[in-house]
């Protein structure tokens, strides 16, 4: 199970044109492929300005002095790398094993697009146990270590909630933040979570991982159900009007759930599983601007 890897193989060359879309500002020191508003010293020439006394006199152009006798320096547009974190749901409502397969396959193919474009990428997920140490890493060369990483986590089994324990497997100071749930957890939970957020990064986005079932459940008949997340039974008779009021639940979860994550900044959208990776990647997060 181990060395199985849950992307296909021609998957990495199948991402490789795409990569993480922000307008956040907040960079990092070191460089990278994202060209940002400073000034630096990249071959990619931007204009010139007068010299002033403290400039490095090797950027004076001696061209442009020989044509107007005066000293005048060349800025240069500087690439700085992308900072992006990924933190992904292991609580067990995400351990449905298709879902939770799905979240690892977006999770894999985000951090793939960073590590390819030589950007800085940390990953987490909570855990319960021995802790293995954060991912960190940068380069195209860590892109089979980091989908061997990912591959590995084989369930989703953390006795607790993200509301309460993700913040405390985050850095700060990221550009970019993707939080990878189900966010099925209660709304004034998910508010106080969203609140302490934009102090980690400059630019959220919250994937909503669903399935069909989720949506409208095909159940019928007398059922005992069982919380995954606390294991407590509840007998229930699936008629159409059990169905309907559990979707209009549902629907008013997702609404609050997108009304408080905007009120602090943080995008969200939902994924569907059965519409699969290709539609998720290449239409859904391309749409929302969230990669490019």
């Amino acid at each position: 199970m181990k060395d199985k890897l849950i992307l296909p193989d021609d998957w990495i060359a199948k991402i490789s044109r795409l990569s993480i879309a922000t307008t956040s500002k907040l960079r990092g020191q070191h460089k990278g492929s994202h060209r940002s508003a400073r000034f630096g010293s990249s071959l990619d020439f931007s204009d010139f300005r007068e010299y002033t006394l403290g400039d490095d006199v090797r950027q004076v152009d001696w061209n442009v002095y020989a044509r107007t006798e005066k000293f005048y320096i060349k800025r240069f547009l500087d690439e700085q790398e992308m900072r992006v974190h990924i933190l992904l749901d292991s609580t067990k409502s995400m351990g449905q094993q298709k879902k939770w397969l799905f979240a690892r396959q977006i999770v894999a193919s985000l951090g793939l697009m960073v590590l390819n474009r030589d950007d800085r990428l940390s990953f987490s997920y909570l855990q319960d146990g021995e802790k293995k140490p954060m991912f960190r890493r940068k380069g195209a060369t860590n892109r089979k270590g980091f989908l061997q990483h990912v591959s590995e986590i084989e369930d989703a089994s953390f006795n607790g909630q993200l509301t309460t324990e993700g913040f405390k497997v985050l850095p700060k100071d990221s550009t970019v933040l993707f939080i990878v749930t189900d966010g099925y957890e209660p709304i004034e939970e998910w508010e106080q979570f969203f609140k302490r957020m934009p102090r980690f990064a400059g630019d959220i986005r919250c994937i909503q991982i669903v399935t069909r079932e989720e949506l409208n459940p095909s159940y019928t008949g007398d059922l005992r159900l069982i919380d995954i997340e606390t294991n407590k039974e509840t007998n229930v008779s699936m008629s159409t009007k059990v169905i309907g009021e559990y979707v209009k639940t549902r629907e008013m979860h997702e609404r609050q759930f997108e009304k408080v994550a905007s009120r602090f900044g943080i995008r969200t959208i939902q994924l569907v599983v059965e519409d699969g990776l290709q539609n998720a990647i290449f239409q859904n997060l391309l749409r929302a601007r969230m990669v490019q």
